[in-house]
């Protein structure tokens, strides 16, 4: 890969001719459109938050250096920001009044209100940036090795990078678009933010059962995501439609995996609200986010719910009473072995080798308290629990 070092472009070159576009958050064109600030494989603009944007502008009124940015060269002649993206829709959003800063005095200032010799400084601030020229495959392998500004690529932002082309365009116009109307929705269910890829690395691994990357390697050069959006839709209508509220625990959940092995299942939307509600309202049940597995699989594996454990005092105190009932009676101390007729018929275990078990299961209403405990040996607590 060739590469050729520039000391002479400015703020002002950079920026001539900016476009950004607001709706979808992204620095379009400069130098009077022969550079292309965000081509398909760069991430979407992330320092639109009042800081990172803004410390941009600051550095260079003081006089800081950016760092070094990286532009590609494409077969056209025609430039793409490599590495730097990010700093240059910064720059051009405060040349073009698009964004203000709050200066040393606290005073709110643009482009348009600066002193003169401060927009001066501003815009004839040179940059360092290298110009590369390269094959596809030498440009995007050292695309992924980069970070941006101090702000690595996550694994979506590298995928589409390498699987540049039509149908990640197309896709990131849905699943990249915070303006999305039904983005409020999407996100009730699908945690991080849009401008990151998250949404559109959900989708994904839904629709691919996992294998995201050998779907985008199939669909690389198609700009139909008929089927990636129908599947996205499908999963989202099934959760609102089984669960008709939503709670924040909602968020996150492996809910593809989880339309995958139940969405053929009858449920009673009405019963599935009550019995969320009952078993949020129930002290013992520590893992709020397992309810939802919990309710689809049909109320059989409790470990979702991560019941609370009967406390130590308890145990001690129960193994002492069963302990000493036994001895006087010449049985085993575990109420089950008891039972047998074996060696362990009157064998007397020790604290360290039994377990606390629910009496009547914490599943049937059983309460974690000490009238419902009862120790028993680990062999038998076991296969208690695998019933």
């Amino acid at each position: 890969m060739k590469t050729t070092l520039h000391t002479e472009w400015t703020v002002a070159d950079i920026c001539e001719g900016f476009i950004y576009n607001e709706l979808e958050g992204k620095g379009l064109f400069g130098m009077g459109g022969r550079l292309t600030i965000q081509p398909e494989y760069q991430r979407n603009y992330i320092y639109a938050d009042g800081r990172r944007d803004v410390a941009v502008i600051d550095s260079v009124l003081r006089g800081y250096p950016l760092g070094v940015i990286y532009f590609n060269r494409t077969a056209d002649g025609r430039l793409e920001v490599l590495d730097g993206q990010q700093r240059i829709t910064s720059l051009g959003r405060f040349a073009t009044g698009k964004l203000g800063i709050i200066d040393a005095n606290r005073l709110p200032q643009s482009i348009g209100s600066l002193p003169a010799e401060q927009r001066e400084l501003f815009l004839g601030t040179p940059l360092l940036i290298y110009e590369c020229e390269g094959t596809e495959r030498e440009i995007k392998e050292w695309f992924r090795t980069i970070n941006i500004a101090g702000v690595p690529l996550n694994q979506q932002e590298l995928l589409n990078a390498v699987y540049s082309g039509p149908f990640v365009t197309a896709a990131k116009a849905v699943f990249s678009n915070s303006q999305n109307a039904y983005m409020s929705k999407w996100t009730a269910y699908v945690s991080g933010a849009p401008n990151r890829q998250d949404i559109l690395a959900a989708a994904l691994e839904w629709v691919s059962r996992g294998k995201t990357e050998d779907y985008m390697s199939q669909h690389r050069f198609s700009a139909d995501i008929t089927e990636l959006t129908a599947y996205f839709n499908s999963v989202i209508d099934w959760v609102a439609g089984v669960f008709p509220f939503v709670e924040k625990e909602m968020c996150g959940l492996p809910w593809g995996a989880l339309y995958e092995r139940y969405h053929l299942t009858p449920y009673d939307p009405a019963r599935m609200a009550a019995r969320t509600r009952e078993l949020y309202g129930d002290p013992f049940v520590k893992n709020r986010r397992g309810v939802y597995e919990y309710l689809l699989g049909g109320e059989q594996d409790t470990k979702l719910l991560d019941v609370r454990v009967f406390d130590e005092a308890t145990k001690r105190a129960v193994y002492a009473r069963q302990t000493k009932e036994a001895e006087a009676k010449g049985v085993s101390n575990c109420p089950l072995c008891a039972l047998g007729h074996d060696a362990n018929a009157a064998r007397v275990w020790k604290l360290a080798e039994m377990d606390a078990d629910h009496v009547a299961a914490w599943s049937k209403g059983g309460a974690t308290d000490i009238k419902n405990c009862q120790m028993l040996c680990k062999t038998h607590n076991r296969a208690k629990g695998n019933k």
